[in-house]
């Protein structure tokens, strides 16, 4: 099994399931599966995805993983890893399947509490499966050590050169599972700005930090049901709502940084530690945060922005040393940690929340993520074009 743990999972999927039980008990949603290369798929590969898929329903929250989850994972109350130890996937509403151009589609539907845990155990099937049907090789731990290491070194020496905070995010794309591993086992014992994983399973296993807060989805989800013009206001609001100032890093992009600063007032600057950028150029969503906390009289040295898009270590350096004394940054790094391996080429797929609902009463809506980078925008196209209108987003 590629999946081997329920908690293989990103934090922020635990955090959002807890989230929607409580706001959101009787909606629902169905994600989809992009993949932004077109890349095409056999047969052969669809009938081992499908058998992948089927395992997942053998997984369940162990005893000690439970203890464990109840101890480290304080800020989610014991009565959810409770419910969590009767969950189990039901891969019979997770429907795959390739066209007649051989692209891949994914969907899976179910209450908004449960589908959420379907899209990162997915990607990362379809990734490794993908890895290994193509002949990349390196399937050994010594033949991915000889050549990860080596690069691992330079990240490492980057880190300490620049003093660098950075955490794992690299689950949903990463080459195999080992290769994960190998990055949590040599970033613990080589590099003390190495700040923990957003992989909740080797966390725990590595006794290190789970990272992780929300993800765009709770801002599609509220879009939808609500409005695009207050989504991010009401997220926020809602969520320290459940989880009263821990876990306080807000998601500014799913609909552009221009609506996430019409909706970051004054009292809600304050209450958050900081925010996550996760599209557009960062160094001016960063002056630009910065500007926003210097209006409201909030010293921006005592916040923080986690960069995470599409970051490599050089990179994060210099966005680092470009924020010096201005803002507290760290860093999550996915794809550059978890497969960035000689002669692979990383796939680019991602899975969305296609459409949702608030309860069984009300209507079905599709969902929107705009980003700020219009390439990146998930949606129907009339729906695309109602968002951006009711934003204002003028098309340059």
């Amino acid at each position: 099994m590629i999946i081997s743990s329920i908690l293989e999972n990103d934090l922020y999927k635990f955090s959002m399931s807890h989230y929607y039980q409580v706001h959101y008990p009787n909606a629902w949603g169905t994600f989809t599966f992009h993949d932004r290369n077109n890349t095409e798929y056999s047969q052969e590969f669809l009938a081992a995805l499908k058998d992948e898929l089927q395992a997942l329903a053998t997984l369940s929250l162990q005893p000690s993983e439970f203890e464990w989850a109840v101890k480290t994972i304080h800020y989610i109350p014991q009565c959810f890893w409770e419910w969590l130890c009767y969950f189990r996937f039901e891969p019979g509403k997770i429907n795959a399947w390739l066209d007649d151009a051989k692209h891949l589609h994914i969907e899976v539907s179910d209450s908004m509490y449960k589908v959420t845990f379907y899209e990162i155990p997915i990607l990362a099937i379809v990734s490794e499966l993908y890895h290994r049907f193509i002949g990349d090789g390196y399937q050994s731990r010594s033949e991915l050590e000889a050549v990860m290491i080596p690069k691992m070194a330079e990240k490492v020496a980057i880190a300490q050169r620049h003093n660098l905070y950075f955490a794992d995010f690299g689950l949903r794309r990463r080459f195999s599972s080992l290769s994960e591993e190998i990055v949590i086992d040599y970033m613990k014992r080589h590099c003390p700005t190495f700040t923990g994983t957003s992989t909740v399973a080797l966390a725990m296993k590595y006794n290190i930090k789970p990272i992780g807060t929300m993800a765009h989805e709770c801002f599609m989800f509220q879009a939808a049901v609500h409005t695009p013009k207050e989504a991010n206001y009401e997220v926020m609001e809602r969520w320290v709502e459940v989880y009263d100032g821990n876990l306080g890093t807000v998601l500014t992009d799913t609909y552009t940084v221009d609506a996430f600063l019409r909706n970051f007032s004054m009292k809600l600057a304050k209450l958050y530690d900081g925010v996550r950028h996760d599209s557009g150029d960062p160094k001016v969503f960063g002056d630009r945060i910065i500007r926003k906390y210097e209006s409201y009289g909030i010293d921006p040295r005592s916040k923080t922005i986690v960069f995470s898009d599409g970051l490599d270590f050089q990179t994060a350096a210099d966005i680092k040393e470009y924020f010096a004394g201005r803002i507290k940054v760290t860093f999550g790094i996915g794809t550059n940690l978890t497969c960035d391996i000689t002669g692979v080429k990383p796939m680019n797929i991602v899975m969305k929340l296609k459409e949702c609902r608030i309860n069984p009463r009300q209507a079905i809506y599709g969902c929107v993520k705009l980003s700020d980078v219009a390439s990146k925008a998930i949606g129907k196209p009339e729906d695309i074009a109602n968002y951006k209108y009711q934003l204002g987003i003028v098309e340059s």
